[in-house]
């Protein structure tokens, strides 16, 4: 019976990452970060250690590379999203796969935002990484304003306020704090609250979005 890391192997390199990865994140969110070490998902996933060594240099590599995989995934499921004829209704399905990849995949939702290893932040050249996930999201913004559909501002700051808000809202549910029933509904009720608080004919309160 062949191991994930075999399996992986006949897919090619990428594939071996994913496994990997997959492993050591499940691992950290089922026992915690003392369960995260070379030799144990060596051995969960049927490779050597030679081989994370080899990928990733180590712990703190490994690490890095799971937050910049949660990044990455969310950058691909944004890409997905058609961008239609209307500016708001495409940031609104930004919205929308945003809360779905971290209800798809809560593990990478907590590296990419909860810092559950003690001690381990991402550097600088990882944070970017991270930031530019949200390029869709900014020109989703400068497309509404472009359009007349909000008011001319700044897009990069409305942008991280939708990043705020959603954030929250699913962070909230993840933490089970929103009922299933009600977490989907409450949810697009933000974003379109979102959306007529900058609306162009919305009033003005903080002048740092415009």
């Amino acid at each position: 019976m062949s191991t994930p890391y075999q399996d992986a192997q006949r897919a090619g390199q990428d594939a071996v990452r994913a496994v990997i990865l997959d492993c050591a994140i499940t691992l950290l969110v089922a026992e915690g970060s003392a369960a995260l070490t070379v030799r144990r998902i060596a051995a969960e996933v049927g490779s050597s250690t030679k081989v994370l060594y080899t990928m990733f240099g180590g712990k703190e590599g490994l690490l890095d590379a799971l937050y910049r995989e949660g990044f990455a995934r969310l950058r691909r499921a944004q890409e997905q999203v058609p961008h239609g004829e209307e500016p708001l209704a495409y940031l609104t399905a930004l919205g929308r796969a945003y809360r779905e990849r971290a209800i798809a995949e809560p593990a990478y939702y907590r590296v990419m935002f909860e810092h559950p290893v003690p001690g381990f932040r991402p550097g600088a050249e990882a944070l970017a990484l991270a930031d530019g996930a949200f390029d869709a999201s900014v020109a989703a913004v400068e497309a509404c304003m472009a359009a007349g559909v909000f008011r001319p501002g700044d897009a990069h700051e409305v942008s991280k306020l939708f990043w705020a808000a959603t954030h929250g809202a699913v962070s909230l549910e993840l933490a089970g704090h929103f009922a299933p029933a009600d977490a989907g509904p409450r949810y697009e009720a933000l974003m379109a609250a979102l959306g007529r608080a900058f609306g162009a004919g919305a009033p003005t309160t903080d002048r740092r979005a415009d």
